[in-house]
């Protein structure tokens, strides 16, 4: 097995302070604090630095880093093939995910995954795509059903493998009895002169809102700001003004909010990606969680709520 130190570095990395990585780890600080002096005493150099009341990583920590990233890779690799041994389909595999992809995606797999391999053991949270990280790292989750952005782990971490699910479109939501809502569909562009619901906690959404105003000749005005969907429709069904919204994100179907499909050469559209430990892909829970993920898509799409 990899020597736990080396995680407990590598999430120190990831989180930024003891503190944070003890918490993420379920230690205390003393006892993260302790596992590195250690494993410093073991390598024979420093790992870390005072930094006023926070600390850094050495040089020699980044090596060390480095080698271990690969060497956790490998190891999720051998998991992987001892598991091809065991009969049966017992194990376990966490799915973290955002809460549109948790209700529309990760939900339905899971009930794939209990109908066809009941020994398996399935266990769902809703995190931010900014947790995902030290999630997979510290073991918490399995696989991230996340949307890409500076806070989730690019295409080229050498510590994770992400899979891209679908590229989902945005669908322009109006009050029952808008002029747009009777059309069909309509282009961002015709949406230019009204209020709009802003969502700045969501960094990801709110750019997207503003980018694709942009590429569609201009700057919403936002007037209002919600988070949550079923706020976001409540304050559109009230005529307070119009919003983007996700096709998978739930809406209350007692609000009289209309999803207005978005067409012309600048529809907007959320990735998102599944993430993985690098070489636990091939382990059969993650693996069947992956294929229950794409199998739930795969008949999104033929019932034409689809990718584009």
């Amino acid at each position: 097995m990899i020597d736990r130190r080396l995680q407990t570095l590598r999430v120190l990395r990831e989180r930024g302070t003891v503190t944070a990585a003890a918490e993420a780890l379920h230690l205390t600080p003393s006892t993260v604090s302790q596992q590195l002096r250690q494993l410093a005493r073991d390598l024979g150099v420093e790992l870390l630095e005072a930094q006023g009341r926070r600390v850094r990583l050495t040089p020699a920590a980044h090596t060390v880093l480095r080698h271990a990233d690969l060497l956790s890779a490998q190891w999720e690799r051998a998991r992987a093939d001892l598991a091809e041994h065991r009969s049966g389909t017992s194990g376990q595999v966490r799915f973290c995910s955002v809460s549109s992809a948790l209700a529309a995606l990760v939900a339905p797999a899971a009930a794939l995954l209990r109908a066809e391999h009941p020994g398996l053991a399935v266990h769902m949270a809703e995190k931010d795509s900014g947790d995902a990280a030290h999630l997979l790292l510290s073991h918490r989750a399995d696989i991230a059903v996340v949307i890409p952005s500076e806070q989730v782990p690019g295409p080229d971490d050498a510590r994770f493998t992400r899979t891209t699910l679908l590229d989902e479109p945005q669908d322009l939501l109006v009050p029952a009895g808008h002029p747009l809502a009777s059309g069909g569909a309509a282009r961002l562009a015709d949406a230019a002169g009204e209020a709009w619901i802003g969502c700045p906690d969501r960094p990801d959404q709110h750019h997207l809102l503003l980018s694709a105003c942009a590429a569609a000749g201009y700057v919403p005005r936002v007037e209002h700001e919600a988070n949550e969907w079923f706020a976001v429709s409540s304050l559109v069904a009230r005529g307070f003004g119009v919003a983007l919204v996700p096709r998978l994100a739930p809406l209350p179907p007692e609000d009289r909010a209309v999803r207005v499909p978005l067409r012309g050469g600048a529809v907007p559209k959320r990735r998102l990606i599944a993430c993985v430990r690098r070489g636990g892909e091939g382990a059969p829970p993650i693996a069947r969680g992956l294929d229950a993920l794409r199998r739930v898509i795969g008949r999104r799409d033929t019932m034409g709520n689809s990718r584009q």
